[in-house]
């Protein structure tokens, strides 16, 4: 009884730090459209964010980490 007990209190506590978190964020008004957006002009998607090389520098990290604990791993099952 007292192992539920505490289980509640911990989602009682989670439940409202989440309702103080999110209830705020969700109240506030969406922004206002880009300018030149609407009529016959209207703005490019995305706003003409150069995306694709952050993408790209991040997958060579994450590749670069990924081989590095292979290696890592080979290593230390050979001893």
């Amino acid at each position: 009884m007292k192992n539920f007990i505490n289980i509640f209190r911990i989602f009682l506590v989670a439940v409202v730090i989440s309702l103080f978190t999110i209830m705020p964020v969700a109240a506030q008004d969406p922004p206002p459209p880009p300018p030149g957006h609407g009529g016959n002009t209207n703005a490019p998607p995305g706003g003409g964010a150069p995306i694709g090389e952050g993408i790209l520098f991040l997958s060579l990290l994450g590749a670069a980490y990924g081989v590095r604990k292979w290696r890592a791993g080979k290593n230390e099952e050979e001893l």
